[in-house]
C-alpha cells in the first residue's frame, strides 16, 4: 500500500497489517469418543426397550395356594400377560395341558409366575412303600390340617377291654400323601405312605381302633 506526502514526494510504502487468522477450536479426542459411545448407548437403549415390548406373551401364574406334594389342577392357574421377562422361565399358557397332574415341588404362593421348576412328576409314595387310608375322628387329626408331605408317627394304643398292663407302644413313621373329609359324617380321611413290612401291623391296630397318629414335621 502507497501513501502521498504534503511536500509533494513520492509515495512512501507503508507496512501493511497482516490478516488476522481465527484459530480454530479443536475437538479433544476423549470428549470426541465420549459423544460416540452416549450416542451408541441410546440406540441401545432404544432397541432394548423396542424388544421388551415385543417379547409380551401369556404365561401361567398361581391363582390359589398349593402344597408341597399335592397335584396341580386348572383352577390353580390362571393366565396372565407378561412383557419382557428377561431372566426368567415362565411356563407358557399354552402348556396347561403339561402342568396339570403334576405336583408341586415347593409351595405356590398365588400371584407368582409358575415355573417347571417348581414342579415334579415324583410321586410321594417312594420305593419299597405303599398306601394306607385311616379314618380319624376329629379329635384324632393331630393338626387343624394335614399336608401333603407332613410326617407322622403311628403309634399304637392299649384296646378298650384290655385289663393288662398295658405293652410298649409300637411305633411306625409314616407321610401324609393326602386328606379327604368324609361326606357322610365328620371323619377325615388320611392318606399315607409306609413302609411295606409296617402296612399288616397298621391294618390290624387300625381295625381294632387301636391306633393314634403324631404329627412329627410338617411338609
Amino acid at each position: 500500500m502507497s501513501l502521498a506526502t504534503r511536500d509533494g514526494t513520492g509515495p512512501v510504502d507503508a507496512p501493511v497489517a497482516p490478516p488476522r487468522v481465527v484459530r480454530q477450536r479443536r475437538m479433544r479426542p476423549g470428549l470426541l469418543g465420549l459423544a460416540v459411545l452416549l450416542i451408541a448407548l441410546g440406540g441401545l437403549g432404544a432397541a432394548f426397550a423396542v424388544t421388551s415390548v415385543r417379547a409380551t406373551g401369556s404365561y401361567l401364574a398361581v391363582a390359589r395356594p398349593v402344597e408341597v406334594g399335592r397335584q396341580i389342577g386348572a383352577d390353580d392357574l390362571v393366565p396372565v400377560q407378561v412383557a419382557g421377562g428377561q431372566g426368567l422361565a415362565p411356563v407358557p399358557a399354552t402348556r396347561l395341558n403339561e402342568v396339570v397332574g403334576k405336583r408341586a415341588a415347593v409351595s405356590l404362593t398365588p400371584g407368582t409366575l409358575l415355573t417347571m421348576a417348581q414342579l415334579t412328576d415324583d410321586p410321594l409314595l417312594g420305593p419299597g412303600q405303599q398306601q394306607l387310608a385311616l379314618g380319624l375322628g376329629p379329635a384324632e387329626v393331630p393338626a387343624r390340617k394335614l399336608h401333603p408331605g407332613d410326617k407322622v408317627l403311628l403309634v399304637s394304643t392299649p384296646g378298650r377291654d384290655d385289663d393288662r398292663a398295658p405293652a410298649a407302644a409300637t411305633r411306625f413313621e409314616a407321610i401324609v400323601i393326602d386328606t379327604a373329609k368324609a361326606e357322610d359324617d365328620d371323619e377325615v380321611v388320611v392318606y399315607l405312605a409306609l413302609a411295606v413290612r409296617d402296612v399288616p401291623a397298621v391294618v390290624a391296630l387300625s381295625a381294632q381302633e387301636r391306633i393314634a397318629v403324631v404329627l412329627t414335621g410338617a411338609a
